[in-house]
């Protein structure tokens, strides 16, 4: 009974092994993507990134930096692919972010200072427990710097404002076309219930609620706004944005769930569809800034519903 017992561990063991760590081995081989780190534009003369990344494994970076921008990840810049670490070996995917993803970090700054970062990091990062490096060699150092600035050299980003990966074109279905009249207005309903308050009737952000607002809602008819892919209207109206009082409008539902989020999907590219029709044209003259700007509440008669003392009414019967 015992035996049997154990034989079962082991095998179930094994299995597991099998299963989770030698059939990957086996079957997972892809294609190499091209869109990996390059070292080989860097003059080897002046500094070598292949040599760089022996150091930044022998100074242990992977501890704290990744290498590996994930699905949910904002404002890392483009998501890796299984081919771009093909020629990798051993990979720096990296599981902790005790310091921020370097999947993308090349050319972010210049390589002065990234040196000045690795020699002293609470110099241009204050509050880093980044420890110094400063011990390093001439030659560790630049070698080093090369390395970093070849992270991600590969993966071009194609524009100014783009959104992320699962929302790009393809991969959400668009059920409303954006460019039609008819979709312009059932999105106006939507606005004026739900965003005018806010963003204002017109979109300049001079909603009633603004006054009360710490950061300020979006001006909408500034001409920035005109590099909005249809795709990162839906984005931003679906996720909101960090930092502010924005509503994510897709809360309670998954991406693609028709009948998920506070608005369904439908709704949202209704709303695309009306925030496209609004003027870009505007100048920095529009800008909101006097109290008699905003859109002002029409005081009306409230009904009285309870007559308590605190309710707003005329103390008519």
């Amino acid at each position: 009974m015992y035996r049997a017992g154990a034989l079962g561990v082991l095998i179930t063991f094994f299995l597991i092994i099998w299963a989770t760590v030698l059939m990957p081995m086996v079957l997972f081989n892809p294609k190499p993507s091209g869109h990996g780190n390059n070292y080989a534009v860097s003059n080897k003369e002046v500094a070598d990134p292949a040599r760089g990344r022996q150091v930044y494994v022998r100074e242990g970076c992977f501890y704290c930096h990744t290498q590996f921008t994930r699905l949910q990840d904002r404002g890392y810049g483009p998501l890796v692919k299984a081919g771009d670490y093909v020629f990798e070996t051993p990979h720096q995917l990296g599981t902790a972010r005790t310091g921020p993803d370097l999947t993308n970090e090349g050319g972010k700054y210049p390589a002065q200072w990234q040196k000045a970062h690795l020699i002293n990091p609470r110099a241009v990062k204050p509050g880093s427990i980044m420890p110094s490096f400063s011990f390093l060699s001439d030659r560790d150092m630049n070698d080093l710097v090369a390395y970093v600035q070849s992270l991600g050299n590969e993966r071009k980003v194609t524009a100014y404002v783009e959104a992320p990966a699962e929302y790009m074109q393809g991969t959400i279905p668009k059920t409303v076309d954006t460019n039609s009249d008819a979709a312009a207005n059932a999105g106006r309903g939507l606005y004026i219930q739900d965003c005018a308050a806010c963003h204002g009737m017109e979109g300049l952000g001079n909603g009633p609620n603004a006054i009360s607002l710490e950061k300020k809602p979006a001006n909408f008819t500034r001409p920035f706004y005109k590099q909005y892919s249809d795709e990162f209207w839906y984005y931003r109206v679906t996720e909101g944005v960090p930092g502010t009082r924005m509503p994510r409008w897709g809360d309670g539902g998954n991406l693609n769930d028709p009948r998920g989020g506070i608005l369904t999907p439908e709704q949202r590219w209704y709303l695309v569809a009306y925030l496209k029709t609004l003027s870009k044209d505007r100048t920095s003259e529009d800008t909101v800034d006097k109290l008699d700007q905003l859109n002002s509440v029409g005081i009306e008669r409230l009904p009285v519903i309870t007559k308590e003392q605190w309710e707003p009414h005329s103390g008519e019967e």
